[in-house]
């Protein structure tokens, strides 16, 4: 059974952020331990594995913490969530799904990341805990690894599903005619990205920056505390630089290049990538992955580059209009500096559908900005450059946007809209095949639930025949 330790600290963790938002206060971890205990009753059994009550606690806390109104219906929610995960688990033994150890670690990093960074510091995350972070990684492994074959197992299940045009065509059918599903209106949108690119002058404050704090650390000074007051990538900055564990997938190609070179405790020099200019340190290597942390520092965009940036939209524009055998992707392929799109045909991809790669968005999804020009635009027309903000660093470029259709809010239908009803049908294929497999798995297996749950509606027909009969007066 797992140590009530790792429940009691994680509870003081969140309730203690609660407070801190609303008082500044913190929480006696004594009057938090004494309710933990009281609470740690066995509120489920697969198998021979036990569900704490504890555990589903812990993770109502944490839906509280996010903001949600107290429902006692949730904690249903969360334990047949964790019953499903039992049952996973214990079939995924059976198959021999696992999880590598790097890719747990990997997750338990990127986990006390956030709590770090939400904590304010791992100094202040410690202080809420009780212990290091390394203690505190060591008790969580497990559970985070339990929930890793689980959905490992879970994606065995259906992974060899595919949806053919005929169930697609039976799916629509068997929808009711006032049932069909309203689509809001979409559009289709190219753009070509002009960013603002500073001269090799221009870029020099930055890189001597860069490289003064590098000689700094080499002369002894402590790399994570001039991570934590120089480096300016908001990620990693509070946690000292600290990246993690990570593939060579996990970096640009240039962060890659330089940390898979370097032996632990080695710094780079410094290089630059499209984020601006960093110097790293490798902290240990693990196989294919390695333990960084960096310092980054972002030029600023100066009026003059923002200027060159407009000047060469504007000459692409007119190069648009004037010549009629350019065409908007040829164009945005040659000239647009945005990576995602530019190999695209320029055109813009729904964010909420990547797996089908539509370039057909809901006007109520797209950038406001962009929506405000393209509602004046006529089909098959390419807009006047304009310049454009990010919203999350507040960067400006300059984009040419070309709208290429217009489909209006409109009942569903095969022949407008085959990839969204492509994708319903093989959702509802995936939660038939997921169903099936838990009714087979549930009759098979010993499952108890503790009286208090049994009224459930989420849980009816999970505790076995036998235990049922037992708790009917």
């Amino acid at each position: 059974m797992r140590k009530i330790g790792t429940v009691v600290l994680t509870l003081i963790l969140f309730i203690t952020a609660s407070a801190q938002a609303q008082q500044d206060s913190t929480v006696k971890p004594a009057a938090v331990k004494e309710k933990v205990r009281m609470l740690d009753n066995i509120a489920g059994v697969v198998g021979n594995s036990p569900i704490l009550q504890s555990d589903i606690e812990l993770q109502y806390a944490q839906f509280l913490i996010q903001g949600n109104a107290p429902n006692a219906d949730v904690k249903c929610q969360i334990l047949q969530s964790l019953l499903s995960q039992k049952l996973l688990v214990q079939q995924a033994v059976i198959d021999s799904v696992q999880v590598k150890d790097e890719d747990v670690d990997n997750e338990v990093d990127r986990r006390m990341r956030g709590m770090i960074q939400r904590a304010g510091g791992q100094d202040r995350l410690e202080g809420f805990l009780g212990r290091t972070v390394i203690q505190y990684k060591d008790e969580i492994r497990s559970d985070i690894k339990e929930q890793m074959i689980a959905q490992n197992m879970r994606s065995k299940i259906i992974e060899k599903l595919n949806v053919t045009p005929q169930d697609v065509k039976a799916y629509f059918e068997n929808i009711p005619k006032d049932s069909l599903p309203t689509y809001n209106k979409e559009v289709e949108v190219g753009e070509i990205v002009f960013q603002p690119k500073l001269t090799k002058e221009e870029k020099s404050l930055y890189k001597q920056k860069a490289e003064d704090l590098r000689t700094r650390i080499k002369n002894g000074e402590d790399f994570a505390a001039l991570a934590r007051l120089y480096s300016q990538d908001p990620g990693s900055a509070p946690e000292g630089g600290d990246l993690g564990f990570s593939d060579r997938s996990s970096f640009v190609k240039e962060f890659s290049a330089v940390a898979f070179k370097l032996k632990a405790g080695e710094i780079s020099p410094v290089f630059e990538s499209d984020y601006g200019f960093h110097f790293l340190q490798v902290l240990e290597r693990r196989g294919e992955q390695v333990h960084t942390r960096h310092i980054l520092i972002v030029p600023v965009t100066t009026e003059a580059s923002l200027e060159r940036a407009k000047h060469m939209a504007d000459s692409v524009y007119t190069i648009l209009q004037k010549d009629k055998k350019i065409d908007f992707s040829a164009a945005a392929a040659y000239y647009s500096d945005d990576k995602e799109t530019k190999y695209n045909g320029g055109m813009m991809l729904n964010l909420d559908n990547v797996q089908t790669r539509t370039t057909h968005i809901p006007t109520d999804k797209l950038d406001p900005q962009v929506a405000l020009v393209v509602d004046t635009m006529k089909v098959g027309a390419t807009a006047a450059p304009q310049v454009f903000t990010e919203k999350e660093t507040g960067k400006k470029s300059y984009k040419i946007l070309y709208l290429k259709s217009v489909t209006d809010a409109h009942k569903a239908s095969l022949e407008t809209d085959f990839p969204k009803l492509k994708e319903a049908t093989y959702d509802a294929k995936v939660n038939r095949t997921i169903s099936e497999w838990f009714e087979k798995r549930r009759k098979e297996t010993y499952i108890r639930v503790d009286e208090n749950y049994l009224s459930c509606p989420q849980l009816k027909g999970w505790p076995s025949a036998a235990i049922t009969a037992q708790t009917k007066p």
